[in-house]
């Protein structure tokens, strides 16, 4: 396929890994994500690449700050709320609701490799640290 065409908030919902890429281009990468109740992405920073978060479903918390011990900036998020994370801040996505957080994702440029899909975090935790 040329590009990706599909209806996003379907396929976010529709979702049931932690982790599964939708799309990959040269300059850009879509992911969709199923974090569980009391689940997390894990506190990350990428150097180089903006991320853009949305929620379908759910709700929770998303962190970010200067370093890995200062995730000062916390906001709830739920349904219909989106955040942007610059290239070099620490961050991190915490599902403090009762029911799964759904989310797409969408990286400048890509960060996983084309297709990965991770069933769960710990996959996906296995899988970063084998990167």
């Amino acid at each position: 396929m040329t590009g990706w065409v599909d209806d996003i908030e379907k396929a976010t919902l529709d979702n049931d890994t932690f982790r599964t890429v939708l799309f990959t281009g040269a300059h850009l990468q879509m992911t969709v994500m199923c974090i569980q109740p009391g689940e997390e992405i894990g506190v990350e920073k990428h150097d180089d690449l903006d991320q853009f978060i949305r929620i379908e479903q759910g709700s929770g918390q998303v962190q970010m700050g200067s370093s890995k011990d200062d995730l000062s900036e916390v906001r709830d998020i739920e349904d219909d709320w989106a955040a942007i994370i610059p290239g070099g801040t620490w961050h991190n996505v915490v599902n403090t609701g009762t029911e799964p957080l759904r989310l797409y994702s969408i990286y400048t440029p890509p960060e996983h490799p084309e297709g990965t899909v991770h069933q769960t975090k710990a996959e996906a935790d296995a899988a970063e640290h084998d990167h």
